[in-house]
Order: C-alpha cells, then structure tokens, then sequence
C-alpha cells in the first residue's frame, strides 16, 4: 500500500460519495479508479474487499470506505473515510429537502434526474462485468500463453464458474433468500481462497 494521509484519504472518500449516483455498484467502479489505478491498493485486494464489503450489511460504498480507512489508520482512518464517504449524501440531501419542492418541476431539474439514469445504469454495468471477469477468468501475464491447451484451460476459473452456477440453480428452483446465497458465497471464497 502506498502512503497517503488521512486528509487525502477524506478527500478520495468525499469525492466518491458526491459521484455515486446510482448505488453501492456505481461506488465500486469509482473507487477502482480513485484507489487501485492510483496504486493505494492493489486490484486483488480491491476485490476481495468488494467481496467482504457485499457479505457484510450495510451500504458497500460505506463498508469499503471503512474497510480500507482502517486498513491504512485503524479505528480514526475509519471514521473518517466513513465520513468522507456519507457527507456529500447528509449535503445533498439537506439541500434537496430545502429547495427541491421549489424547483421539482422546472425543466432543468427534471433533465438533470433524466440524465442521471442512463449514466447510473453505465456505471453499474461497468462495476458488475469488472466483477465478473475478475471473478470468473484467469488474465494471465503472457497472452502468448493462451495457444496451448493448459492455457486455455487455466484461463476460466471453473471452480468458481461451477459454484456461480450452482446458485443460479438453486435460487431459481428453491426461491432461497439472497441473504442465504450471499452467505453460501462467503463461505466458498473462505473456504477456498
């Protein structure tokens, strides 16, 4: 992990928070590019931290934020990534609250909300196919290394490919709560990562 302050890492968190419009996949996608393209983290540990931060309740962006301020500060990193990552929601929201029944009906704000979705529905189709390739293919280093067999073959990662498939099973035939299948798939990657 590369040094930054606690100051900076408020910073990274803020600006998060005031661009994730759309949800907790949106947050994924700008965090991979604020804090692993920066090489705070490295993508490994990025997405295991997306994988703790969806097993655990709560908002992932939030569970992240925490999740990494105490990793590089402890206890107050925490807090205050946590911080950095909900204040532009506590602003925004007072200011929506203060002015929005004023204004909802003006042109410019009804295109401003129409706008947003598209965008929203982007960064969330960006943050879940990074998921998913990182989840179910091998990259390797060598590209050359694709043209034989054991290449080939070690470029899916079966077992989690199989496991994904499995649960797409059983929740279609059973209706099993998703809290029961995202606890299934904390369970596989403790067990076998």
């Amino acid at each position: 992990m590369n040094n930054v302050s606690l100051l900076e890492l408020f910073g990274i968190f803020f600006y998060i928070g005031l661009f994730t419009i759309g949800g907790g996949l949106v947050a994924i996608t700008l965090m991979k590019q604020t804090i692993v393209d920066r090489g705070l983290i490295s993508s490994e540990t990025f997405y295991n931290m997306v994988a703790i931060s969806e097993s655990t309740p709560g908002p992932v962006g939030v569970n992240m934020a925490t999740y990494l301020g105490n990793e590089f500060y402890g206890v107050p990193g925490a807090i205050i990534t946590t911080l950095g990552e909900i204040l532009p929601s506590i602003i925004c929201i007072l200011l929506i609250a203060k002015f929005l029944t004023r204004f909802a009906e003006t042109t410019p704000v009804k295109g401003a909300l129409f706008g947003i979705r598209p965008a929203s529905i982007g960064l969330v189709l960006v943050a879940t196919v990074h998921i998913l390739v990182m989840s179910l293919i091998n990259i390797p280093e060598d590209i050359k290394s694709l043209l034989t067999k054991e290449g080939i073959n070690g470029f899916f990662n079966w077992q989690n490919i199989a496991f994904y498939f499995v649960i797409l099973y059983i929740r279609r035939k059973t209706h099993c709560h998703p809290i029961i299948m995202i606890l299934c798939g904390a369970l596989f990657g403790y067990l076998f990562f």
